[in-house]
């Protein structure tokens, strides 16, 4: 546990309160940053996100992260936890707001809208829905297949790799809710804000690569 230093990117986009909490509930020190020399010490990086993909991207590239988040990840090969617009930006590329930008390109795939396919499809996605566990992942040790999950979002990955899926929800349409790619997570819904079963996968996370 001593090693374990948690580092939480802010582009100042997004709430970071429910993450950190979540983490002082399971006795975890973080740190919540958008200094390189910071994400370069930590042992897991941890990035929520609310918002768009385009504006993500602006941010990212603000803080000078675009290409330093990619070599941590990529090379260094960082345990690295992205959330809702976290796990979007690791993705080819996001078609949010009527434009094509670039992502991370670290999951090959591309950010879409959310399908409306009849009247009770509500977009954007807000609220409890089940995660079907499409493959075994220690991610969800102690976490039951088709238990609730906490969304709110309009876009989802589509992605190329179709071994990286490890869940998948239904809104109108199935989408991929949980990928993992060597010590990458990527995740739709919001564990901080799902209760024990949220609590678990985080400590999880946390763990598979302690």
């Amino acid at each position: 546990m001593s090693n374990i230093k948690i580092a939480v990117i802010n582009l100042n986009i997004s709430n970071l309160g429910s993450i950190t909490r979540a983490l002082n509930k399971l006795n975890y020190k973080s740190l919540i940053t958008n200094k390189i020399l910071d994400l370069n010490d930590a042992s897991h990086i941890i990035f929520p996100g609310v918002g768009s993909f385009d504006k993500g991207i602006e941010k990212l590239k603000e803080a000078n992260l675009f290409d330093a988040l990619y070599n941590l990840i990529e090379i260094k090969k960082k345990p690295f936890l992205g959330i809702c617009l976290g796990m979007q930006l690791l993705g080819s590329i996001g078609l949010e707001n009527n434009k094509e930008e670039k992502g991370l390109d670290i999951i090959k795939g591309t950010i879409i809208k959310l399908k409306k396919n009849n009247k009770k499809i509500k977009i954007p996605h807000v609220g409890w829905n089940e995660v079907k566990q499409v493959k075994k992942d220690e991610i969800f040790t102690d976490i039951k297949n088709n238990s609730d999950f906490y969304f709110i979002h309009s876009y989802h990955l589509k992605i190329r790799d179709q071994s990286q899926i490890v869940s998948s929800t239904n809104h109108g349409e199935n989408f991929v809710s949980t990928i993992r790619k060597n010590n990458v997570y990527g995740v739709q819904f919001h564990p901080e804000k799902s209760l024990q079963n949220g609590l678990n996968f985080i400590n999880n996370f946390i763990n598979i690569n302690a």
